[in-house]
């Protein structure tokens, strides 16, 4: 991997800083806090997304920024022959590849799985290799010895051989899972031979009971075709018979009802003789009953004249009352325009005597109410004018003769003393009034006794006013009504008259006794007529009745005549009850004998078709068995393929874990005597890959703080040169960051030395550092300083070696110097 370019936009304090990466040795120097290790983290975050970054998501937009403000990394890099360009933002993430101009990854998600994906590690295995702090150069020193063999075999590769031996072994306990549940479930071979004979004996068995019923069944058919013609003309001549014997009680019953019409006729002619008789004297007294309801209808007139005299009597007497009442009511109203008067004139004094007492009321509540407003008008002015006061005499009290004058502003001196007097002055004066003012102010805080009496005054005056008026609206009422009574009353006594006329023109001379003999009379009489018409109606069907009668006669005498011909039919049949019911009982038992064996043909066939369904089961069962020991030779097979390749993985972990510790150990031993200028000749990794370094062929029991960060660190460096030569890994890229913290000088320089033989290796090494003294031993340093006033961080570059440390000396003094000249570059230029 190769590092070309890295722009920061409003990231943590970088507002817009682009830097760009050269190969060689490249050194990032500024103070702590500066902004160094945020450049090393934006290059993660373009990579690895939020997980790969500290705090949350929105501590990474600048302080500073607005809330909507865009936070973006661009990130151009080389990888295994293609070039990557990375745009991530808080919500979005675009991976380009060799310059397109469409992304290959559009999403946060999609763009983090295809760089892990290309990049061939997480962000913790990236780090824990060629991304080296300060703080984690012990990672293998600080772990146990279980973990220190995962982070090796992670690191290098061998990890992907744990997991394929454990994918391995998940699909040998598959293969063993299915397997047992296979034989499980695997029947008998035994039972299912057993199974196949038993379905071809209880075939055969079935097929010959089939053939016997089926000729039973032949058989009882052939004797219900033989019976069928018999029985059918038998049972021909037998609904024949019970048909005529029908027919035959039929005839006799409406023989027997007409003879029974004819018998009734002949009485009713006989009633008809004996009405006529009667009807002669009925129709003499029918004669009568005009004249007695004419009578009874002038009476009827007389009665209804009597009940409307009645009424007029009772409407004319309270037409009287009402006419007594409305004289009675007028000559009380008689003094009612006298009262009038006087009520009027009353209310007018009344009403003048309230706006006297109103008038007297406002002036007196007004004054009042202006006395409390000033009173508490004049306090408040003296409470600020205390405090203001008060404010002056403490200031005054403090400050003494150096006190500045409220005119002029300058020290009053020698006129302290007058000046503090007189505003104790008026601070006495102030006190005194504002006792004054705040006792009026209570004072004027209810109201006076003058104002509560002028109160009462109008309210008395103001219910007086009330109740004339009600007193006058009542006479008003009073004379309203006065002149509504007199043509009310007028208009009554027109009514008294007309209605004394409508009485004395009825007429008169009703008796009710004499009305009520009438009435019964007339009654009587018709019912009378009532029955004579009946008997008349009765005489008229007579010549009818008698032609009924002789119809009747003649009806009785044909239906003898037919029931003598049904009797002689039925008798001439040859129907035999005893033969028909011997037919009956044989066709029956045959007919059974038919059904039940159809029944057992079609259980016997039924029988058949299961027998041929058992032994079709059974024969597949034998062939299922067969697929199953089949399919469970196969899985032993594979099993054994799965044991044998199991143990192959464990056998070549082994080999290369024997193989790598020696190697690695020559590595970091060769790499610690260059540090060490030969003192260290030796550092041996044991079989806990526990780190032991030999001084003069003896091991050190114990190593300085020094000495522990340079043995992690050769250790490190051994790690990511061993990956870079085993397992093909494109990666040629080495950050370190802050790993001179606590190494000498001589030592910080056989680092440098070191860093810069290994460039076959890594072409692109990044060292970040706050220590100005090793720009001498770089290609190429970015040097960042942070403004606190803009709260934003500064990237400049500039050359290695000595001509850049003087160069970096140079410009740190000149900014010293006031007016001096400015660094050279700015935040938008590397």
């Amino acid at each position: 991997m190769r590092l070309h370019a890295l722009a920061l936009h409003n990231f943590r304090q970088h507002v817009n800083t682009r830097l760009t990466f050269a190969g060689g040795l490249t050194g990032i120097i500024g103070a702590n806090g500066a902004g160094k290790t945020t450049i090393l983290e934006a290059i993660a975050w373009a990579l690895y997304g939020n997980s790969a970054t500290r705090g949350n998501r929105d501590s990474l937009r600048h302080s500073r920024a607005e809330p909507s403000a865009t936070v973006r990394v661009d990130l151009d890099f080389e990888l295994a022959g293609h070039r990557y360009r990375v745009e991530r933002t808080l919500r979005t993430a675009d991976v380009y590849l060799d310059g397109g101009a469409e992304p290959i990854a559009r999403t946060i998600r999609g763009a983090n799985e295809l760089l892990q994906r290309r990049l061939g590690m997480s962000r913790a295995e990236f780090f824990n290799t060629y991304f080296t702090g300060q703080k984690e150069l012990d990672v293998m020193a600080a772990v146990g010895p279980v973990e220190r063999a995962r982070f090796r075999a992670r690191v290098l590769g061998y990890d992907r051989l744990g997991v394929a031996q454990e994918m391995l072994r998940e699909q040998r306990r598959t293969l063993v899972a299915e397997l047992t549940g296979l034989r499980s479930g695997m029947p008998d071979p035994e039972r299912v031979k057993e199974r196949e004979l038993v379905a071809e004996r209880s075939l055969a068995t079935a097929r010959d009971r089939r053939e016997l019923v089926q000729a039973v069944r032949e058989t009882a058919v052939a004797r219900v075709a033989e019976l069928e013609p018999k029985w059918t003309a038998a049972d021909a001549a037998r609904e024949r018979w019970r048909q005529l014997d029908g027919d035959l009680r039929v005839l006799d019953e409406e023989t027997q009802a007409h003879a029974r019409e004819a018998a009734r006729l002949r009485a009713e002619l006989d009633e008809i003789a004996g009405a006529r008789e009667s009807l002669r004297p009925l129709l003499a007294e029918a004669e009568e009953l005009p004249a007695q309801r004419t009578a009874l209808d002038a009476m009827d007139a007389l009665a209804s004249a009597e009940g409307e005299r009645r009424a007029l009597a009772e409407r004319l007497q309270a037409l009287r009352d009402e006419e007594a009442r409305f004289v009675e009511r007028l000559d009380k109203l008689e003094t009612a325009p006298r009262f009038e008067e006087e009520q009027r004139q009353s209310l007018e004094t009344l009403r003048l005597r309230f706006e006297t007492a109103d008038r007297a009321h406002d002036d007196a509540r007004t004054v009042w109410a202006r006395d409390r407003q000033e009173a508490e008008t004049r306090l408040e002015a003296l409470r600020v004018q205390h405090e203001d006061l008060t404010t002056q005499q403490t200031a005054l009290e403090g400050l003494g003769e150096d006190s500045p004058c409220p005119t002029c502003g300058r020290p009053l001196g020698a006129s302290f003393r007058e000046v503090l007097a007189l505003v104790t002055e008026q601070l006495d004066t102030v006190r005194v009034d504002g006792n004054y003012f705040r006792q009026r102010a209570r004072q004027l805080a209810q109201r006076p006794e003058s104002v509560v009496t002028l109160e009462e005054q109008r309210a008395a005056l103001q219910l007086e006013i009330t109740n004339a008026e009600r007193r006058y609206s009542r006479i008003q009422a009073a004379l309203q009504e006065r002149e509504q009574l007199a043509p009310a009353r007028d208009a009554l006594r027109e009514r008294i008259l007309a209605a004394t006329a409508q009485l004395a023109a009825l007429p008169v001379g009703y008796d009710l006794p004499q009305h009520q003999a009438l009435r019964a009379d007339v009654s009587r009489r018709q019912e009378v007529v009532n029955r004579a018409s009946r008997l008349q109606a009765m005489v008229e069907r007579e010549s009818g009745l008698a032609t009924a009668g002789r119809a009747a006669d003649e009806s009785v005498s044909a239906c003898e005549q037919r029931r003598a011909a049904l009797r002689a039919e039925r008798d001439g049949l040859a129907f035999q009850p005893a033969r028909w019911e011997t037919l009956r009982d044989e066709r029956l038992q045959a007919t059974r004998a038919a059904q039940a064996a159809e029944v057992s043909a079609t259980e016997a066939s039924g029988e058949v078709l299961r027998a041929e369904q058992e032994r079709t089961a059974a024969r597949s069962a034998r062939t299922d068995l067969e697929a199953l020991q089949q399919r469970a030779s196969a899985l032993e097979a594979e099993r054994s393929l799965h044991d044998e390749l199991d143990q192959a993985y464990g056998t070549l972990r082994e080999a290369l874990n024997a193989q790598l510790r020696p190697e690695l150990s020559e590595l970091a031993s060769t790499l610690l005597e260059s540090l060490t200028d030969g003192r260290y000749s030796a550092l041996e990794l044991d079989d806990n890959y526990g780190v032991q370094v030999l001084e003069d062929g003896v091991p050190k029991g114990v190593l300085s703080g020094g000495e522990e960060d340079l043995c992690n660190l050769v250790l490190r460096l051994s790690i990511s040169q061993m990956i870079a030569e085993r397992a093909g890994q494109p990666f040629s890229l080495l950050v370190l960051d802050e790993v001179f913290g606590s190494l000498d000088d001589a030592r910080r320089d056989n680092v440098l030395a070191l860093l810069r033989r290994l460039h076959d290796r890594f072409e692109q090494v990044i060292v970040i550092t706050h220590i100005e003294d090793v720009r001498e031993g770089l290609d190429r340093v970015l040097s960042v300083t942070y403004d606190p006033e803009t709260g934003t961080s500064r990237v400049e570059a500039s050359a290695g070696g000595a001509a850049g440390a003087e160069a970096a000396v140079w410009e740190s003094e000149l900014s010293a110097v006031p007016g001096g000249m400015a660094p050279i570059g700015n935040e938008d230029e590397p």
